[in-house]
């Protein structure tokens, strides 16, 4: 069975510190959201409140229309992973696993036998009778998901649980979940403060910043036509460029006129916001820009490009390394599409890439 979760006016202060100001949010049933944003923006504190283990000072949270606000934890129907894995150590993995049911005096027998099915299910079939200290973190997040999963939850909420795991576990195990919550069909609330995650993994991407709800959408819509300045800035890299907007709508920057997605700003000296992927580069003796880096990135290379008016990344193709090293003269171009302009800010900071291998 899956639920519909509703976040209506939730607020939430510790404090002078507003966590949560007014969150209003509606996750589908068999839904996966991905609550993403900078640390401290609340994204922790709404998991929790769905969760029971913290409460709104205003506000509701809602589960199938029944408001659940008051309802105590233990009574709630969700299943929390969370960060640190919190496993008994004590305990195997079967054990650690069948811990809530056997809270609820499910028979010995019934247990075990769910507790192997989980395991099995999550690719732990031969560690059941492994305790913690012989697990791998991956293995006991696998473990930590199990346990969660055990006792046949509606709502399944995940609080930033692959943030402890290196880089490759972590890929595979956003992947595995992804896969279990779809053949599960369980209504999923995901927390992180990685945008690769959210945008990999979610159906649906809400992104939040001091307690508000600045977009939800498809991970293309929230990438693609970012509504805010503030969701382009977060949600993957952007150029901020100088430009001069006129009052119809389109905005001129290094040499190209382009239609301004949304309303033309007050302000003729306007900062355009462009991905580096709609950047697009070719080596001329007398381009106009000159490469400073060149960053490989294994499908692309990352490009930190010195022109007159300061520093602009593009992201290109990975074949074209070799002819793209530091040093290359080049031209540049602007893929043609909306953009999104913000009021100029009086110092622009310098695009900053990634650490990377400089080819």
């Amino acid at each position: 069975m899956t639920s519909k979760v509703e976040f209506r006016d939730l607020r939430r202060i510790f404090g002078k510190t507003v966590a949560l100001d007014g969150l209003d949010l509606t996750i589908e049933p068999g839904e996966f959201v991905a609550l993403l944003g900078p640390s401290g923006c609340g994204k922790t504190t709404a998991l929790r409140c769905v969760a029971g283990f913290e409460r709104p000072d205003s506000g509701a949270v809602l589960v199938d229309g029944k408001d659940i606000t008051d309802v105590p934890a233990n009574k709630r129907d969700a299943g929390m992973v969370f960060q640190s894995y919190s496993l008994f150590p004590n305990l195997n993995a079967r054990d650690n696993v069948a811990f809530g049911l056997r809270v609820r005096r499910v028979p010995v027998a019934v247990r075990r036998a769910k507790a192997d099915e989980l395991l099995e299910l999550v690719g732990l079939p031969t560690h059941a009778d492994r305790f913690p200290h012989q697990l791998s973190g991956g293995q006991q997040q696998r473990v930590a998901l199990a346990r969660a999963l055990a006792l046949e939850p509606r709502v399944l909420l995940l609080d930033e649980p692959l943030s402890a795991l290196d880089a490759k576990v972590r890929v595979a195990l956003r992947e595995e979940i992804r896969r279990l919550q779809l053949d599960l069909g369980i209504t999923t609330i995901f927390v992180t403060h990685d945008q690769e995650e959210a945008l990999s993994i979610a159906d649906r991407v809400a992104v939040l910043r001091d307690g508000r709800l600045e977009q939800v959408g498809a991970p293309a819509e929230v990438y693609d036509r970012p509504a805010t300045p503030f969701v382009a800035e977060f949600v993957g890299t952007m150029n901020h460029l100088v430009g001069q907007a006129s009052p119809e709508g389109t905005v001129t920057v290094l040499g190209h006129t382009l239609p301004i997605d949304g309303p033309s700003p007050d302000s003729p000296e306007v900062d355009v916001l462009i991905r580096p992927e709609a950047v697009q580069v070719t080596p001329a003796e007398d381009g106009e820009a000159e490469v400073l880096v060149a960053s490989f990135r294994g499908s692309s290379v990352r490009l930190r490009l010195a022109l007159a008016g300061g520093e602009v990344l593009a992201d290109v193709p990975g074949h074209e390394a070799v002819r793209l090293a530091a040093g290359t003269r080049v031209t540049v171009r602007l893929v043609e599409r909306p953009v999104l302009v913000a009021p100029r800010t009086v110092t622009v900071p310098a695009p900053v890439t990634e650490p990377a291998d400089a080819v």
